[in-house]
Formats: structure tokens, C-alpha cells, sequence
């Protein structure tokens, strides 16, 4: 069935103009005013909405074995969580352990997909290790359509990786015009503080962030960047925290090293303070890095509206608070880390940063689709609306309030990290490749809608 939206006011990355939508099969294939509606096709009226292109999360974890436990989403749950927030295509970060095979990781990763997600996907090929066969299987995981790579300079004997390995790994991909993402800690920093903080007794939700100040994600970003220059390699730093980081990445890529930030939603709405709250509630507030002091709110929404950082991701990774969290209860380290944010990560923008006036609609496009697809191999058939395009669109109603609850997200995890939260807006009405799978705010798709997104190389 063709389908038709009318008197919307579309926006993109660099237009803003009231047209018509004419889908047909798959894609945009007209654009216009005053469109007539062939006979069969569905029409629906946007008048007084905004129209986006779909929006991308290129930082997500739904398959997620971690600390001994997994993150309790699975494709199903997330894939319509991130549909009903209006972001229509997943990128997830493959990270098999150093114990297990790559490719049989990959193959791993995929099989949780595939026929089990309502929105499009594609991954992130986690490289938690350079063995002698790992090149080779890289080299296969790459012709099979992905072309982004996932290194940790953290998480020390799980999935970080040594010097050795992250030269071998920037130069494949350098070869190969494959950008590299990567977690910048430092893992002996990490190691060694944690250590010091719990043989002094503190092991509370708070101490995580002193376990990993600012400066140690600074040396992580710098660490990497010397790699990258000296390799040639693209890179991508994933959840960027602070200004300490950020100066980093900014003076590497004023000497030439090819560079893009991404920051999180959360970085840019909480602060420190809320992992330290009292009676274990900090713990539903860990993550790596952690929250930074609330100063650094306001440097990392400049350097969204200034171009200095490129996308903002949620690194979505739901625990329970109720038993995964409460792993940690006396120790820190043992928390489960990860703020679940897939489904607030769009309307959290627009309200905190569109209607707050930190940032413009174009940028907020911008940074949620437009700059993903172009970074990651997925534009122009995503991150935009033109002739040719996916159909994914997102019909936003600006007038729109409501809050947020735990008591009635989509995700599957039993609390929100906002919850009570006022929110301006919403995803009224999101389209996955031209059949409506969320109207009214509901979903109402096709739960195997989504595809594997193979990607091109930049060689």
C-alpha cells in the first residue's frame, strides 16, 4: 500500500518547508505540494506537525552479557521502545567477551535480530581481541555489510584490549574504511583506583565516579587519538562525558586526526549527584563514564549547537534495579552499569534542548539522524527525506505533553531514570520504511518489520 502525509512541516538537517509525502513500496518517491491520493492509498493529515527524517541511535546494547548478568531488553522490547521515542534505526554494539570467537560473536549478535525486531538494525563488530585468526574473521564481518568497528580501552580482561592489539585493530581498519568506535578509560587507572577506594571502605554507588574522574577518560581520548594519528584510522569516541575529553578530541582533530564525538542524552539532563543519592538509589544512576558535575552540561550542548560533538546515542543498557543493580549493594564495582534511555532519548532532546533553546530543530536533527547516517554508511537511504530515501519518518506533535513513568515505557526494565519528568512533544506518528508502525503514540507496526542494514566501506 502507498502512503500519503499531508500539510506537514518537514524538517531535515538544513530545510524547514510545509509538503506532502508521497511513499510508495519502501521509499520517499515524491515530495510536493498539494499531492492527490491514488486510489488505495492510506492518507494521513500532519497539519501543525513537524516531520523528521527517522531517527538513529548509533549506540545501543540489547543483547547484553555483562557482570554476570544480562540486560533485560530484548529486540522485541527495544526495538518497539525505540519506535514509540521515533527513532527508527538501531545500531548495537556486538561485544562478544576475550574468551569467545568473533565470528561466532557476530553471528551471535545477529541471530538475536534477525526476525525479532520491528525497527531496522545494523552493529557495531566489537574487537575485544587480535589473535592470529582475528584479521581474517574481521576481514569476513566486514564483507558481510559491517562497517564500523567497537573497541574498549576499559573493562580490563572482559572486553578491553591491549596496545598491541589497538595498533593492530586501527591499522586493519584504516585498510579496510572502517571507522572505529571506541570507550576511552583508562583501564589501569580504573583498576587501581577501584582497588584503593574499596580497601578504604568505599564501596557506595558515589565512589564509582571517583573511580573514574574526569581525567581518566581525558587520557583514554588522548591515548587512543595518538594510535589514530599515527595509523591513519577514522574514529568515533562513543558516550564522551566532560570537557577534560572533549578539549582532547578537539585538539586531535585541529592536527588533522580524523575524529567524531558523540555524547549521551544523559550527560546532557543528569549530573553526579543523582548516583549519589542515599539508600542504593545511586546505583540506578551507574554507568561508564560515570554522570560528570552538572558544569559539564552546558559545554557538551555548546558543542552540539557548535558542531564540536557530532551525534548524541543513549548507550542504552537496561539492568533491573530491584536484583541487577542491587548486585553491587557493598560493592561498587559490582553494579551493573547502564542508564536505559533508548525510548526518552528524543523527546529528552527536544524538550531540554529545542524548547529550552540550546539548540535548534536542524541541529537536533542533525545529531539524532542526519550525522549518524552520513558517519556510519547509511546515507542517503537513511538520516533524511528526499526521492530514494527509506521511508522512515517521524510525525511529531510539538503541543503534545506528558510524563515520564516507569509504569507505562516500553522497555523492560523496572524503573525510569526520569521518572516524573515533564515532557514537551512527541512521536505521534513513526514509519518504518513506509508502513506506519507507531500512530497516536501506540505501536501498531509490524514486530519483524526490520532489516539488517549492510553497509559500504569508505575504501
Amino acid at each position: 500500500m502507498s502512503l500519503l502525509i499531508k500539510n506537514g512541516e518537514i524538517i531535515t538537517a538544513d530545510s524547514r518547508y510545509i509538503a506532502d509525502i508521497y511513499c510508495e513500496g519502501d521509499t520517499v518517491t515524491r515530495i510536493d505540494r498539494n499531492i492527490e491520493a491514488p486510489p488505495g492509498t492510506e492518507v494521513i493529515d500532519a497539519t501543525g506537525k513537524y516531520i523528521f527524517p527517522g531517527f538513529i541511535d548509533p549506540h545501543v546494547h540489547i543483547y547484553l552479557p555483562f557482570m554476570g548478568t544480562y540486560a533485560k531488553d530484548t529486540y522485541e522490547t527495544a526495538s518497539q521502545a525505540a519506535l514509540l521515542g521515533g527513532t527508527t534505526t538501531l545500531i548495537e554494539m556486538a561485544c562478544p567477551a576475550r574468551s569467545d570467537d568473533t565470528l561466532e560473536g557476530f553471528h551471535t549478535w545477529l541471530a538475536q535480530a534477525e526476525g525479532r525486531s520491528a525497527c531496522d538494525f545494523t552493529f557495531h563488530m566489537g574487537v575485544t581481541k587480535f589473535e592470529d585468526q582475528t584479521e581474517a574473521q574481521l576481514r569476513e564481518i566486514v564483507a558481510a555489510g559491517i562497517s564500523s568497528f567497537k573497541i574498549f580501552l576499559a573493562y580490563k580482561g572482559a572486553f578491553g584490549i591491549d596496545d598491541t592489539e589497538l595498533y593492530r585493530t586501527l591499522k586493519l581498519a584504516a585498510e579496510l574504511g572502517v571507522i572505529v568506535t571506541a570507550h576511552c578509560e583508562n583501564e589501569t587507572l580504573v583498576t587501581e583506583r577501584c582497588k584503593e577506594l574499596l580497601a578504604a571502605g568505599l564501596t557506595d554507588p558515589g565512589q564509582h565516579h571517583e573511580s573514574r574522574p574526569p581525567i581518566v577518560e581525558a587520557e583514554g581520548v588522548h591515548h587512543l587519538l595518538t594510535f589514530a594519528e599515527l595509523t591513519g584510522a577514522e574514529t568515533y569516541i562513543v558516550h564522551l562525558s566532560c570537557k577534560e575529553a572533549l578539549a582532547n578530541a578537539i585538539a586531535a582533530r585541529q592536527r588533522g586526526v580524523k575524529v567524531s564525538v558523540e555524547t549521551l542524552i544523559q550527560y546532557l539532563v543528569l549530573d553526579k549527584t543523582y548516583a549519589e543519592l542515599p539508600d542504593f538509589e545511586g546505583a540506578k544512576y551507574v554507568m561508564s563514564p560515570p554522570l560528570r558535575d552538572k558544569t559539564n552540561q552546558d559545554i557538551l550542548w555548546n558543542g552540539l549547537r557548535d558542531g564540536l560533538i557530532q551525534s548524541v546515542a543513549t548507550d542504552h543498557a537496561p539492568f533491573d534495579f530491584a536484583d541487577q543493580k542491587h548486585m553491587g549493594e557493598n560493592d561498587f564495582t559490582k553494579i551493573p552499569n547502564g542508564i536505559p534511555s533508548l525510548e526518552e532519548r528524543i523527546h529528552l532532546l527536544y524538550t531540554h534542548g529545542v524548547k529550552s533553546g540550546r539548540i535548534d530543530l536542524h541541529t537536533m536533527v542533525a545529531i539524532a539522524s542526519t550525522n549518524i547516517a552520513k558517519l556510519f554508511g547509511l546515507f542517503p537511504r537513511k538520516g533524511c527525506i528526499q526521492p530514494g530515501a527509506d521511508a522512515d519518518l517521524v510525525i511529531f506533535d510539538p503541543n503534545h505533553s506528558g510524563t515520564i513513568s516507569a509504569k507505562t515505557q516500553h522497555m523492560n526494565v523496572d524503573y525510569s531514570a526520569f521518572e516524573g519528568w515533564p515532557l514537551h512533544g512527541r512521536s505521534d506518528t513513526v514509519t518504518v520504511r513506509g508502513q506506519v508502525a507507531v500512530k497516536n503514540g501506540k505501536f501498531v507496526g509490524n514486530p519483524t518489520r526490520g532489516e539488517f542494514l549492510k553497509r559500504p566501506t569508505r575504501s
